[in-house]
């Protein structure tokens, strides 16, 4: 099991200047650091490639489609810049080394219709995803990509593991696998461990997020629980703490983070993952 950070709690952006970050995420014991490219021309992949190769880390990527990439859309359009913008997000993943490429990759982040999806919208998502899990095949057949269900009020489209097994499943290649999250399945899931041994095999990543986004082991998260499931669906990858720091003003009314959830960015880092830590430890030594 890998345990790793969110670039996200420390940085609003990730462009050259913000590479000292690894180094620190490095120190404070993880794993792993999930970067969002947000400013693709920006990005500084192949120096992120080197950087984290230097210090023995894992790196993964994410991003949250905006609107005018959303391959649901009505507007064919703008179906077909979010399948061209995706390969380039998978085209940077890929020189920056990444393991992972997840989240909300598979329609706009914060689209909502006001009403159920549409077989019409599932048909243009699993036609588009198929199309760009093609091409991520051919480039790099190791590299994961991974749809991650997220709560109602930021997409009426994928909302549970059973809606991101069914998608998975018809898109029908083995580099899409599935992304759970622990703030988005306390919403969503009727149980946690149900809904990770429903995902099993497909499970390919994972945040670990508590109920509020404040440190793991302060809110409602079922942590044994969830930890027990993954051991029993065997799953090793990435385990990821995703928060987010209120002073940041873009991400804090992207992700409605009105208030402080720990001292620091730091304390929350260090202290989830002393925590995580110490429930996957107990869940180890626990008889199968």
């Amino acid at each position: 099991m890998l345990f790793g950070i969110h670039s996200l709690l420390f940085r609003e952006t990730f462009v050259e200047a913000d590479l000292p970050l690894l180094d620190k995420c490095k120190a404070l014991g993880f794993d792993a650091v999930e970067i969002i490219p947000f400013d693709p021309d920006n990005f500084p992949a192949a120096k992120v490639r080197r950087a984290a190769a230097d210090l023995g880390l894992v790196i993964n990527t994410g991003y949250g489609m905006p609107a005018e990439y959303n391959i649901i859309s009505p507007d064919p359009q703008v179906r077909r810049n979010g399948i061209e913008f995706s390969k380039r997000l998978i085209d940077l993943s890929n020189e920056a080394g990444a393991r992972v490429f997840g989240g909300m990759i598979y329609c706009g982040w914060g689209y909502l219709t006001g009403k159920m999806r549409t077989e019409e919208e599932w048909k243009w998502a699993v036609e588009g995803y198929r199309e760009i899990a093609g091409y991520a095949l051919k480039q790099n057949p190791d590299l994961i990509l991974a749809i991650e269900p997220v709560n109602r009020f930021e997409s009426h489209f994928i909302n549970t593991a059973a809606d991101a097994v069914r998608f998975v499943r018809e898109v029908g290649l083995p580099n899409v696998r599935v992304h759970l999250d622990t703030f988005h399945m306390i919403r969503e899931e009727n149980s946690i461990w149900a809904a990770v041994l429903e995902t099993g095999p497909l499970l390919g990543y994972v945040h670990a997020c508590e109920s509020q986004r404040g440190i793991p082991g302060t809110g409602l998260v079922p942590w044994l629980d969830f930890f027990r499931a993954l051991k029993r669906v065997g799953y090793d990858g990435c385990v990821t703490i995703e928060s987010f720091d209120p002073d940041m003003e873009k991400i804090a009314r992207l992700c409605c983070i009105w208030r402080k959830l720990a001292d620091s960015p730091e304390q929350l880092a260090r202290e989830g993952l002393n925590f995580i830590k110490s429930v996957w430890r107990q869940v180890q030594l626990e008889p199968v």
